[in-house]
């Protein structure tokens, strides 16, 4: 299926209806509130801000809604306020997601809005991310899952249509090691560096972990940082904030995701990273032809609950990748 074919999936879901969309100015939320502006009957963005996103992050995403003549809420919810959150255990997205999900689903139906999505893309579904699980428990839309979008192709079409969209949308928390007790000192000290990278850099995307001791720094674009002036500039300035050492991630960040087989004579097997419920999963599948406590096998797939996925009897790469993507959906993974 083309680019453009898929891009007329998410359009079909959406037309004629009244959507709500969890929004967060990102490429997929934006991707969606964009074509919801041009085909649905009304659309309703909700931003949620939990005091810990990055600067800019409502007035991107308030800037966004005006361009596309849309309705926009903003949901204020003070994350510092909740204790189980900054403890910052193992399930801190799924619960962050669990608190934000409720409430956009409150503040839409109040609204009159009972279509109600959120950006997730088909690449999503192969990445650690939990939070996916909400969007199941809530019954949210995923239109982009649907129309078997990655990140790569949203990029895309976004970047050929110009349409603007933020690149740095992610919760500051998410550069703490879970275990770590969060605080509005950790927090601010992360936003400042970023900050400071941001303002005296080219990069687009700067994310600066905290190991508190260490900072490592992860930017869209290395070469950036080289320059001797530079990096000796932002390791005093990262310093001055508390840091021992500072380091740089050699690996460039890139949220150009996608997903790839290695297809032969008929077969794939790929690992996803993270083990499956194989229980919670086979509720999912209406044609479940053998299971065992390792195992499902349907149609041309086996799912194995250490997360392995293997496919066989199929006749070409395309084929099997597009049975990889419809069995995606379908898996419940373990937290």
């Amino acid at each position: 299926m083309s680019l453009e074919d898929k891009i007329n999936v998410v359009c079909d879901v959406l037309k004629d209806r009244k959507v709500a969309i969890g929004f967060s100015g990102g490429a997929d939320s934006t991707l969606i509130a964009y074509l919801s502006s041009k085909v649905a009957s009304d659309t309703l963005a909700i931003t949620i801000d939990n005091n810990m996103f990055p600067t800019g992050f409502i007035e991107n995403a308030r800037r966004a809604t005006e361009s596309f003549g849309i309705n926009h809420e903003i949901i204020d919810i003070d994350f510092y306020e909740d204790e189980d959150f900054l403890a910052n255990s193992s399930k801190r997205c799924y619960n962050c997601r669990s608190m934000m999900y409720s409430k956009i689903k409150k503040t839409a139906k109040e609204k009159g809005f009972d279509f109600i999505c959120d950006g997730n893309n088909i690449s999503d579904l192969v990445i650690d991310r939990p939070g996916i699980l909400i969007t199941y428990k809530h019954n949210f839309k995923t239109p982009l899952i649907k129309a078997k979008l990655t990140s790569k192709e949203i990029h895309k079409y976004l970047n050929e249509n110009n349409i603007p969209y933020s690149r740095s949308t992610t919760c500051l928390a998410t550069r703490i090691p879970t275990g770590t007790h969060l605080c509005r000192e950790n927090i601010e000290k992360i936003s400042y560096c970023e900050d400071y990278i941001l303002h005296n850099t080219n990069c687009e995307i700067v994310k600066v972990r905290d190991f508190e001791e260490l900072g490592i720094i992860e930017v869209d674009n290395i070469n950036e940082l080289l320059t001797e002036d530079k990096y000796n500039d932002i390791n005093d300035e990262l310093k001055s904030k508390g840091f021992k050492k500072v380091a740089l991630n050699l690996s460039k960040i890139d949220d150009d995701e996608y997903i790839d087989i290695d297809f032969s004579e008929g077969s794939f097997s790929y690992q996803l990273p993270f083990t499956v419920n194989l229980e919670n999963t086979k509720r999912q599948i209406d044609n479940v032809i053998f299971e065992s406590p390792e195992k499902l096998e349907v149609e041309n797939i086996e799912i194995f609950e250490d997360g392995l996925i293997k496919g066989h009897d199929l006749e070409s790469h395309e084929i099997a990748l597009d049975r990889l993507m419809e069995i995606l959906p379908k898996l419940r993974r373990n937290i």
